[in-house]
């Protein structure tokens, strides 16, 4: 039996906040040869690393079938925290390396979720230097903090 290749997809994600916690926006392009899916979401009261996170989480969730998904982000925390954090708060119970709970718990067992039946590559790229896709995201998370404020769109609830 011949095993069918991983469809390839490329996401760009960023998150956004107006205060720090605040109105929150997030935003993704996911990219599939020629096609794109937009999506964006935002929150009435949150933080921008809460805001980055879902943008990844969405943006994984959105997908309907496993994949081989390279994600670009510009947030060292979520980079960092899933590719080299992760596994030391999973061996410490959700504690940091100063003992304390962590951080967005929730999120990051959505995103381990999340990540879960695909083949995942993170990349991190400077925000705020040219990337077209990472300045489209970042176009779309503050966008949706706009569309929240003026109630065109509704909150995109989450468990923290």
């Amino acid at each position: 039996m011949i095993k069918k290749s991983m469809k390839k997809v490329t996401i760009y994600t960023d998150g956004a906040c107006s205060g720090n916690p605040g109105f929150g926006g997030f935003g993704a392009i996911l990219r599939f040869g020629r096609i794109e899916k937009i999506i964006q979401g935002a929150h009435s009261n949150t933080t921008n690393n809460q805001m980055e996170m879902l943008a990844v989480i969405r943006a994984l969730e959105t997908l309907t079938e496993s994949c081989e998904v390279a994600i670009y982000t510009d947030s060292q925390y979520v980079k960092n925290g899933i590719t080299q954090w992760i596994q030391n708060w999973l061996l410490n119970n959700w504690k940091n390396s100063a003992k304390k709970s962590v951080k967005n718990k929730g999120l990051w067992q959505r995103m381990l979720t999340a990540i879960e039946k695909h083949k995942v590559s993170w990349h991190w790229v400077r925000g705020h230097a040219g990337n077209e896709y990472n300045e489209k995201a970042d176009a779309l998370a503050t966008g949706a903090i706009d569309l929240l404020r003026k109630g065109k769109i509704t909150e995109e609830i989450f468990t923290i």
